[in-house]
């Protein structure tokens, strides 16, 4: 039934009626007490002696109640201090009594309070130092070089454990390694095309002697500026750049003028020697030609040697004549006296291309034809006679 009903003899339930037995706030000491009592009843301690009218006993914590403190704080502490986290960019080193267990990766992990500890390592954090120095190259030459060098942390526990100072560690190892790379390399190398190389080979070497001390770091770069002579000879220094500048610039020139003429020589030259060719292909040729006529002739001359003698003596006249100046006169016919510009009519014949007498002898060209006729026979007659 509930306290508001009516009857029942619930009016000593009502909260606010101002009845009922015991109305006011629960004492402090009572609920301490009964803590108390419940604590002790789970550790094995018994309740708070009570007075024989009613009256409470002053009453304080036994041994069971702290022995359950205790242990509660023992073990909120081990809660809390049992557990840690590593964060993406850290790794953990954790000791057992001082000496090194293992490195643990990012994420959460437990531990023994009071017997390990763990040491948070940050290592994506970049260091870095400048070094500058003046070296001494192979050709004994004195350069100032300044170059910067980036590391991390690379192993953990060899960085807090290994190396008693793993950052002085790096800075002398980068010394050796550039007097030992400088002093391997001339000058002119140098100032010049092995900035790149030099860099390298500073970093390998850094890393190297970094690994032999076990510093527990990884070179991440270096970063060289460009070599720079000492102030006292700098003007030197510029000039000979400067000419060495020049003389590459000549070399190019030359280069691009003996790309441009030797490609052309080439061409000459094989276009010649393609010439050459032709012409000894041509002039065989011609002489096999020759030797097979030749030797055609010669048969036929074997067969018919007075047919043969006299085409040959034809065709020998006719290639003389045929490329000669000739004038050509019908003495019979004509004036046995008559002046001609002789000179004249052979520069007008050969202005013309004609081999015969010019048009200004009127009909004498067509005589002439007859006449010349009649002279070939005569001639040949008189040259078979004679033979």
């Amino acid at each position: 039934m509930a306290w508001n009903e009516p009857g029942g003899g619930n009016g000593d339930k009502d909260p606010w009626s101002g009845k009922g037995g015991d109305q006011g706030p629960p004492d402090l000491d009572e609920v301490v007490r009964k803590l108390q009592d419940k604590l002790g009843g789970i550790f094995g301690g018994g309740k708070s002696p009570r007075g024989g009218s009613g009256g409470r006993a002053p009453s304080g914590p036994g041994a069971s109640g702290i022995g359950a403190i205790v242990f509660i704080a023992v073990v909120v502490l081990m809660v809390v201090k049992g557990f840690y986290i590593i964060e993406p960019a850290e790794r953990g080193v954790e000791l057992r009594f001082g000496k090194y267990l293992k490195v643990t990766e990012p994420g959460p992990h437990v531990l023994i309070p009071f017997v390990d500890q763990v040491i948070k390592v940050n290592v994506d954090r970049i260091s870095s130092f400048r070094h500058k120095a003046l070296m001494l190259t192979k050709d004994e030459n004195i350069v100032d070089i300044e170059l910067t060098v980036q590391s991390k942390v690379q192993d953990p526990a060899d960085f807090l454990f290994q190396d008693q100072d793993p950052e002085k560690t790096m800075r002398d190892a980068t010394e050796t390694a550039v007097r030992e790379t400088i002093g391997k390399s001339n000058l002119d190398f140098i100032l010049t095309e092995g900035r790149g190389s030099i860099a390298d080979s500073i970093k390998k070497r850094t890393q190297d002697l970094v690994n032999t001390y076990r510093s527990g770091l990884e070179i991440t770069s270096v970063n060289t500026q460009p070599a720079k002579p000492p102030e006292q000879v700098k003007s030197a220094f510029d000039d000979a750049i400067k000419a060495r500048e020049d003389k590459e610039r000549l070399e190019n020139q030359a280069q691009a003028y003996a790309n441009d003429v030797v490609p052309r020589a080439r061409g000459a030259a094989a276009r010649q020697v393609e010439d050459a060719k032709a012409h000894r292909e041509r002039v065989i040729a011609e002489a096999e030609g020759e030797t097979h006529r030749f030797l055609a002739v010669l048969k036929e001359y074997e067969k018919a040697p007075e047919v043969t003698r006299e085409r040959l003596y034809l065709d020998t006249m006719e290639s003389v004549l045929g490329n000669v100046n000739k004038v050509m006169l019908d003495v019979e016919s004509g004036n046995s006296l008559m002046y001609l510009p002789l000179d004249k009519l052979i520069e007008s014949t050969g202005a013309t291309g004609g081999s015969g007498a010019t048009s200004g002898l009127g009909a004498a060209p067509r005589q002439q034809g007859s006449v010349d006729t009649r002279e070939r026979g005569t001639s040949r007659s008189s040259n078979r006679r004679g033979r």
